[in-house]
Formats: C-alpha cells, sequence, structure tokens
C-alpha cells in the first residue's frame, strides 16, 4: 500500500498445560513461554509499529506474593526494548545464584515471565494518543484475583460512545481513552457480578480462605460473562484475556471481520492474529492450525481445560479482504497463493492497457508489499505470451512455413514480458524522515530508482496493492517513475476502488481523502449534476437521529452517476504528478470486485469498495463521513 494507513494490531496468548520442569528437561529453557511469546509477537511486528505491551499471569502463587504482570512502551522499537530489559533482569539474577535454571521453581519465583500464561499485544494505533497508557494489555487490578483483568485486542468497536452512556447510567465513571478501556469497563462490570454472586454463594455455604479461592476458579464462567457484557458492540474485533485466576479467552465478532488463529496441543494452547506466526515458531503445519470461530469463545481455565462455545449469535461471514491483500505476511500458504491469484486477475486490463505489446513494456512493483502478487502478474502476462506464441506457431503451421532461428527470435523469444526491479526503498530513510512535521521535499527519496532499464519507447507498469488516497501516488512515486523516462507509466492496483470508510480497525475514516471520492466530486461538477451532494447531505441528516439498523447508503448515489471506468480515468488525471519535465501518459488500472472475490474466496468483506456494511454502526460512521466532508470537518468519524 503505497498511502501510510494505519491499520491491524497484532494479538498472542500462550498457555503453558505441562509443568515448568516438562519444558526445561524438554528444550533446555526454563522460560520457554516467555520465549515463545517474543518469537510469536516478533513474527507479527509487521502489525505493530506504534508501541508494544505484555503480560503474564502465574498459576499456583500463594498469597502475599505477585502474581500478574505487565510492561508496556510506546516506541518504535517497543518489542525488543521490553523483552531486552526482561532478559537482563533473568541472566543478572541467574549470574547472582538467585535464579537457577535447573531449578524451575527458582525460576517461577523470581523472574516475573516465567508464567503459565503469557499475553502480548502490538500496537498500530487507530485512534487516541500515542503513548504508553494507550499500549496494551489495558489492565483492571484488584485484591481478588479472579476480578483482575488483562484485555489485549485487534479492533475497533463503532458504539463506544453509547456503551459508555450505559456505564455511567449504571453508576460506572469510565474513563474516555479508547475504545478498549471501554470494552475493559464492560467485561469488568459482568466479571464483577459474576464474581459476587460466586462468592455469596460459597459464604452462604459456608467456604472460607484458600477454598472460597479453588472454587471460585472452578465456578467462574468466562463464557457467560463474555455473553453478557458484549450484547450491545457493534464492530470487528479480536481480544483476548487474562484471569488473575489463571482462565483465559479469546473472542471473535460475530462476522470474523478480524483475524484469530490457534494451535492446541498436550503442550500448549496458543493464539495469533496470523496463521504463519504460529506455523513457524512452533513448528506446526498449516494444518493443525485452526480458526476460532466467529462468534465464539475459546476457553482456558485455569486448571488447563479448554473448550470453545457460542457466546454470542454467529452472523455471515465478513472477513475484512484488506487482511489477505496487504495487512497479513504473505508467507501464509493461502495468503501467498491468494495475492499471486490477485495479480494474475490484473493482466487482461493490463494487456489492453500496453496496447498489447510486450516488446515495449517493462514490468515491475511498488511497493515491496506488491512482491508476490507481481508474480502472480508476471505468470499471467507469460500465460498470455505463451496464448500468442501457440496460435502463431499453429498459423506457421497450416502455412507450410518452417522454424528458423531467425523466426524463433522475431515471432517468439524477441516479445516476452519483461520483468525489472525499478523502485528501491530506504527504510532508514522512512524512519528518519517520519519524526518530521514538513517532510514531502525528503519523503520523495525514501524510493529510488533503477537507471538505464526504461526507453523512452517503453511502457512502465507497476503494481500496487491499493489506492487509498492517491497522495502518495502523485506527489512520490509517479514523480519518481517518471525520471525513468517512459512514454507511459500503468499503476495496476491488486484491490478495487476504495470508496468508503472503515470502521473495524484501519484508519481510513474520512471519505473527503479517498481519490475515488474526490473523482466522483471531480466528474459531478464536470457534468453538472453538484447538486447531488447537498440532496445526499440533507437524506444523511435526515437520518442521524434514527438507530443504526434503520441507516441506509446514500453516498452511493453518487458513484451510482458514473461507471467505474470513467471514474478510474478521472483518478489517472487527479494523480498526474505535476512540475515535472516528463509529458507522458498515466494510467491507473484497478482490480475488479468480481474478480476479487474470486482470487479471495476465503474473505467476502468488501466494505470500503462497495458500501456494504456487515454490521449497522458501519452504516452509521459512513453517514457520519459524509456530513463531515460536506461541512468541511476533519478528524475521524466514530
Amino acid at each position: 500500500m503505497s498511502d501510510p494507513i494505519k491499520h491491524e494490531c497484532g494479538i498472542a496468548l500462550i498457555r503453558l498445560l505441562k509443568p515448568q520442569r516438562y519444558y526445561w528437561e524438554k528444550y533446555g529453557s526454563p522460560i520457554y513461554g516467555f520465549n515463545k511469546l517474543f518469537l510469536l509477537m516478533e513474527k507479527q511486528h509487521n502489525r505493530g509499529q506504534d508501541g508494544a505491551g505484555i503480560g503474564a499471569v502465574k498459576i499456583g502463587v500463594h498469597p502475599g506474593h505477585n502474581y500478574i504482570f505487565r510492561e508496556r512502551s510506546a516506541k518504535t522499537n517497543g518489542l525488543s526494548q521490553i523483552f531486552k530489559e526482561q532478559l537482563e533482569d533473568y541472566n543478572d539474577k541467574v549470574r547472582r545464584g538467585i535464579i537457577h535454571p535447573e531449578f524451575p521453581n527458582t525460576v517461577k519465583d523470581n523472574f516475573d515471565y516465567a508464567a503459565e500464561l503469557l499475553i502480548g499485544h502490538l500496537r498500530y494505533g487507530t485512534s487516541g494518543s500515542y503513548d504508553k497508557c494507550t499500549c496494551h494489555p489495558f489492565f483492571r487490578k484488584s485484591t481478588w484475583p479472579a476480578r483482575n483483568l488483562l484485555l489485549v485486542g485487534n479492533f475497533n468497536i463503532t458504539n463506544s460512545d453509547d456503551l459508555n452512556k450505559r456505564l455511567i447510567e449504571r453508576g460506572v465513571h469510565p474513563v474516555f481513552t479508547t475504545d478498549t478501556q471501554t470494552i475493559l469497563e464492560e467485561i469488568c462490570f459482568h466479571l464483577d457480578i459474576e464474581h459476587a454472586e460466586i462468592y455469596r454463594h460459597l459464604r452462604d455455604q459456608g467456604y472460607a480462605g484458600e477454598d472460597i479461592l479453588r472454587m471460585m476458579n472452578e465456578s467462574l464462567n468466562p463464557v457467560r460473562i463474555v455473553s453478557n457484557a458484549a450484547k450491545k458492540w457493534d464492530g470487528g474485533y479480536t481480544i483476548a484475556g487474562a484471569i488473575g485466576n489463571g482462565d483465559a479467552f479469546v473472542i471473535r465478532d460475530p462476522h470474523g471481520i478480524r483475524p484469530c488463529f490457534y494451535l492446541k496441543n498436550d503442550e500448549i494452547v496458543a493464539f495469533a492474529s496470523e496463521r504463519v506466526a504460529l506455523m513457524t515458531i512452533f513448528e506446526a503445519s498449516a494444518d493443525q492450525i485452526k480458526e476460532v470461530r466467529p462468534g465464539h469463545i475459546f476457553v482456558v481455565k485455569s486448571d488447563g481445560t479448554a473448550y470453545e462455545q457460542p457466546f454470542t449469535k454467529e452472523g455471515e461471514r465478513k472477513s475484512c479482504t484488506f487482511e489477505r491483500i496487504y495487512f497479513s505476511r504473505g508467507n501464509d500458504p493461502e495468503i501467498y497463493k491468494e495475492r499471486k491469484a490477485l495479480g494474475k486477475a490484473l493482466c487482461p486490463r493490463i494487456f489492453e492497457s500496453i496496447d498489447r505489446d510486450f516488446k515495449n513494456s517493462v514490468f515491475s512493483y511498488i511497493p515491496n508489499t506488491a512482491e508476490i502478487a507481481y508474480y502472480g502478474m508476471l505468470h499471467g502476462l507469460r500465460m498470455i505470451r505463451r496464448a500468442q506464441v501457440k496460435e502463431t506457431l499453429l498459423k506457421l503451421s497450416e502455412e507450410g512455413k518452417k522454424l528458423t532461428p531467425e523466426l524463433i527470435d522475431s515471432l517468439i523469444m524477441d516479445n516476452w514480458p519483461r520483468g525489472e526491479k525499478i523502485a528501491h526503498k530506504d527504510i532508514k530513510l522512512r524512519t528518519f524522515i517520519s519524526k518530521e512535521k514538513d517532510r514531502m521535499e525528503l519523503a520523495s527519496h525514501v524510493y529510488d530508482i533503477t537507471y538505464g532499464v526504461v526507453t523512452p519507447d517503453d511502457v512502465l507498469v507497476c503494481l500496487d496493492d491499493s489506492i487509498v488516497r492517491g497522495t502518495t501516488l502523485k506527489l512520490q512515486i509517479l514523480r519518481i517513475l517518471s525520471r525513468t523516462n517512459p512514454r507511459k507509466i500503468v499503476i495496476a492496483s491488486t484491490a478495487p476502488q476504495i470508496r468508503y470508510p472503515d470502521c473495524y480497525g484501519i484508519d481510513m475514516s474520512e471519505i473527503g481523502k479517498f481519490i475515488a471520492f474526490q473523482a466522483a466530486i471531480k466528474l459531478l461538477k464536470e457534468t453538472g449534476n453538484i447538486g447531488i451532494l447537498q440532496e445526499v447531505y440533507r437524506l444523511c441528516c435526515e437520518q442521524c437521529d434514527k438507530p443504526a439498523e434503520e441507516m441506509e447508503n446514500y453516498v452511493k448515489m453518487i458513484y451510482d452517476k458514473f461507471t467505474a471506468d470513467q471514474i478510474t480515468q478521472k483518478i489517472s488525471e487527479l494523480v498526474y504528478p505535476q512540475n515535472v519535465d516528463w509529458k507522458g501518459e498515466v494510467e491507473i488500472v484497478y482490480q475488479s470486485i468480481e474478480d476479487l472475490h474470486k482470487a479471495i474466496p476465503s474473505c467476502s468483506g468488501d466494505w470500503y469498495f462497495t458500501g456494504n456494511y456487515p454490521t449497522p454502526g458501519g452504516y452509521k460512521v459512513l453517514n457520519n463521513a459524509f456530513i463531515n466532508y460536506y461541512e468541511n470537518k476533519e478528524g475521524r468519524s466514530y
């Protein structure tokens, strides 16, 4: 994705099912779980650049000793910083004879993260401030073990304001920071009710002391707690929780918008936002990794008992297609295949954009995350060329002509799709300039190009994951690519036109910044239909007081005036680089919705392309987004 978009967070949870000594004897490490947590998070580091956090719950700790821990950092290197500091503490205690690795009890007693239950989070913030306080895990503390809760998540809740109002009406004093705090407060409200009811029952039965703690662990029901808490939630979410008594849970929204995978065997239960992270870290095959079902909660009790149950009604599956297009790492076997299919699906349109002339075309990609789709595009183009060669050979055979070396070179070998590495990204420069307020001029040098490969007679085709705002494309990428001096530049997007806001995790809520929306507005002005904006505004305002469930997508009226090709052509004009000596042509090629779903059959969530939101809150966000645009207000629409 060429545009700098904040996106999905990553979660990790590990529950050790064997005694600590087991991991020392089998793997030679008394901090096996801690090491695996780090690796599981590191393999998902693509999902978090704004901070990181970890937490741990030790099970079976005697009263008077700490059993629950948390570390967070809002630095870009927060993950490595947290684990480095903890390892330094561990190694220092080994040197001083406080910890003896061969005696796991000394490790558990003296190292905070020698715990049976570990939880982690990588933050890619879409709201709130960017400091340590907004990093997960969020923590509700109590002197009662079963009322402590560590919470991490990959989610956005569209109706957090309504949920906060409900909390206030109950007499709660919520702290308005992020929707994570809202979810924490809601779960804890029902956790407290559950805890109080169990406590009263046990006390009335005559139980006391450690018997109450033990029986509380047995009786606490995370399914009931989450079911009661989540009744009014609207959004996309994967949330993991660690309760102070040693219970753990992971939940996934009813539509499966946000991803969640797990591995369970006789040694561990582990969860992550990406399947391939679990496969790599635990050396597991793809069929060993399962998905948490939408609308379900996976519980691991303090005694190691594990089960999965529904906590709410399962809805129509609408998993986010952007996970497959861009967010998740591409070495997952299914994602790799799907991204190649996305590149291949563009080939017929790309073939037409180069005037069916392979000889005078160069194919490349930008940014680096488009590389896998690029291989699929090259394969598709070569298949087109093979079909041409086959047709030529059959025609020569029918005419009785013989193949000669010269004929082979001119008709077959001289016209093969040519792939080149044109754009090179300087990661160190990007890190440096990210700290500058006014960095556009410096940012234009994030990418460098390969000189002398493209000629003035060539068409340069570059594949991109998606085009959101078009700003980076116009001000940086096309300016850079124009230095190669081709007669034409084609930017091919593996994603369709992004027309509508996202409110389930991706920071794409300001509709006026989308290049597809800007193109549609430009076309309305040019065709004398600009008055439709006022009509859409009126309709949006009229439904503001309606429940989200009754809202409609009136913004579609703007796009319905034009074909996708008309909007694409206008986008090509809008992103044309200014103040450059180059005078060539720019053409944008977009994926179609139909080909998107053929290439990614596993995920059908496409609301940012189609405006068909999986939850009522999506339509409310869209409504607010358009009103904000019309009233010239900036900021998130939820």
